[in-house]
């Protein structure tokens, strides 16, 4: 089944698409050309049987070891799809995949989806994310930064600002965009917990000035 599916995205393969979507994303990664309303009906009836079994880490790998970044979208949509199968024990496997071809396309889906997932079912796992925060690799850093971005009200203030604090002051951009991204997100379903924040990260130094505008009580402006 596996061989098939990966055939099937060859045989999709549109090189005028390819050159667009590989500029979108700085040529960091070669392309199919394959657009995801496609890609999702390559593989609808591969996900429907998969869901069926457990997390095949070979094929993940495997995927992720191919050059087209479909192929890297394509484990992520296998994976989300078992994302309720995922294990204690898989938390360093979704860490590899985060240190391996590493841009914000895969990175933050692994870390809102598997890893938010992971640490939800298993919160002892939580400080060994967060220390993510100390790494100084930035893609880990953003994955401490938001996997707890769809936790909503359940987000831990106090962790978030503590993570914050040790990833904030900095001029890189996917840093200080995923800090803007998290409190927002915290902002929409409570405006309450701002105060935890502030007081977890002891100043605003890095935050921009839609995030102050949150933290004052006033709506952020439009992006």
């Amino acid at each position: 089944m596996y061989e098939e599916l990966i055939n099937s995205f060859y045989a999709a393969k549109n090189e005028e698409s390819a050159e667009k979507m590989a500029a979108y994303m700085k040529n960091k990664f070669p392309y199919l050309g394959i657009y995801k309303p496609k890609r999702a009906g390559l593989e609808s009836a591969f996900l429907k049987e998969a869901r069926k079994g457990g997390i095949d880490w070979g094929f993940v790998e495997y995927l992720w070891s191919l050059p087209e970044r479909e192929f890297q979208y394509l484990a992520m949509d296998y994976l989300g799809a078992l994302k309720k199968k995922l294990k204690e024990e898989d938390l360093p496997r979704v860490r590899r995949l985060i240190e391996n071809k590493q841009w914000w396309d895969t990175v933050d889906f692994l870390a809102a989806v598997l890893i938010g997932e992971i640490c939800a079912r298993y919160p002892r796992l939580i400080p060994e994310v967060s220390s993510y925060a100390l790494s100084g690799d930035i893609w880990l850093k953003r994955t401490a930064i938001l996997f707890q971005i769809k936790y909503k009200a359940k987000t831990d203030a106090a962790l978030l600002g503590s993570i914050l604090e040790k990833c904030g002051g900095t001029k890189e951009f996917f840093l200080n965009k995923a800090i803007g991204w998290a409190l927002r997100e915290y902002s929409r379903p409570t405006r309450t917990g701002s105060g935890a924040i502030l007081t977890a990260t002891r100043s605003t130094r890095f935050l921009s000035g839609k995030a102050r505008n949150i933290f004052d009580g006033y709506p952020s402006p439009p992006s």
